[in-house]
């Protein structure tokens, strides 16, 4: 009887570690390190296993493109906007490392920030919303948050959907994985991967078609990720009824040209001296009317469609750099601020001002006479530059 009685007991204890260590693993997953780097524990393959993109609605190529996206004012299908109205803008975390290029998905966003993660490697933000919900798209590699891109983000919900591997979590001003959990945002519409199951997101070794580091294998799934956040209560509404929209200030649009404006039709700039591989080119395209974006000297180019990326409006914003501030050579960035800002569109260069108020108010942009910009619809790249940069267009 003693036995029996010991075996139970020891079956127990079993149960008790089996789950307790389930959770440790969970949640040190989460508080991970400043990098984001913690591996997935998920087995390597020998062949890529995401696909480019799968379309999923049904659009009548003759359909007249009537509704315009509330992000950047480029117009769309009815069909479309039925299915946008459903969710709400969802930011992912995108690197720029070398060894992570050609990316996947950055050609379907609507509007995308850069700037320096740490040691001169700039990382982008890609908002998605209006563009991508004719398809599902892998989105890739996904790295980890920082603490200026959540400014950034919250423009955009005061719940928006957040995609990210970990992030900074160090006892300063980086500590972005705390703010995300200050901010009500942990474990509902933030989608750490960490998080996550191989629905959302998995490690693709073989994506690129070359050996390349774990921390570059991370890529999503758009379509999981959406409806991830909608069984969590973050779709259009939230659990309490609330819209997205309802702390969501859109810009103005419009097709006419600014004045005083000057010929921009070549863009180039560093983010730090000495590392021209993250060094950006933008060169305008006359009869697209669009530009198309070099990076490190070469054509950069979207993995999904392997055409190069292009964008219609590009945002120099001069901000204060502060850093490296930690022995992980982390970065901060002024966000809630005011400073200058170049505006290229249609060819032309238009000198603003940028003004952000809070973390939940809009950035907004103003001519020399102190009214609002207005942008020519299309997509947006919003590129963050420490004050003082040079940059060098004609």
């Amino acid at each position: 009887m003693k036995s029996i009685f010991n075996r139970k007991f020891n079956l127990i204890l079993l149960a008790l570690y089996l789950v307790s260590a389930a959770g440790a693993f969970a949640f040190f997953n989460y508080q991970n390190n400043s990098q984001g780097d913690l591996i997935s524990p998920l087995v390597p393959s020998t062949t890529s296993t995401t696909s480019k993109f799968e379309k999923i609605l049904d659009i009548d190529p003759s359909a007249p493109l009537t509704e315009a996206c509330p992000l950047n004012g480029k117009k769309y299908t009815v069909v479309e906007r039925q299915a946008w109205e459903k969710r709400r803008p969802m930011a992912v975390m995108i690197e720029n490392h070398i060894d992570a290029r050609p990316q996947s998905g950055l050609s379907a966003a609507d509007i995308v920030y850069e700037t320096v993660a740490e040691g001169g490697i700039t990382r982008f933000m890609a908002v998605y919303y209006c563009d991508a919900v004719s398809q599902n798209l892998t989105i890739g590699p996904v790295r980890s948050a920082r603490t200026y891109f959540l400014d950034w983000v919250s423009e955009y919900s005061k719940y928006p959907i957040y995609v990210h591997v970990g992030g900074g979590n160090t006892p300063n001003k980086a500590n972005a994985l705390g703010q995300i959990q200050s901010y009500g945002w942990a474990g509902a519409n933030d989608l750490n991967q960490f998080g996550l199951s191989i629905r959302e997101c998995q490690r693709d070794y073989n994506r690129l078609g070359r050996e390349v580091a774990t921390e570059h294998t991370m890529y999503c799934f758009s379509e999981a990720l959406w409806k991830e956040a909608a069984r969590r209560g973050f779709a259009a509404e939230d659990k309490k009824g609330d819209s997205w929209t309802e702390t969501f200030t859109p810009w103005k649009f419009s097709d006419t040209l600014p004045k005083n404006t000057t010929p921009a039709s070549n863009i180039t700039f560093d983010f730090w001296e000495d590392y021209k591989q993250y060094a950006v080119n933008w060169v305008y395209d006359s009869e697209q009317k669009i530009y198309k974006r070099k990076n490190g000297g070469e054509s950069h180019i979207d993995k999904n469609t392997d055409q190069q990326l292009t964008t219609t409006t590009i945002i120099v914003q001069f901000a204060t750099e502060t850093g490296p501030i930690d022995e992980v050579k982390h970065m901060l960035y002024g966000t809630i601020d005011t400073g200058k800002a170049i505006i290229f569109s249609h060819g032309q260069a238009s000198q603003v001002t940028w003004t952000k108020k809070a973390r939940l108010s809009r950035t907004i942009f103003t001519d020399s006479s102190g009214k609002e910009f207005q942008f020519q619809p299309g997509k947006i790249w919003i590129e963050v530059l420490a004050k003082g940069n040079k940059i060098d267009y004609n």
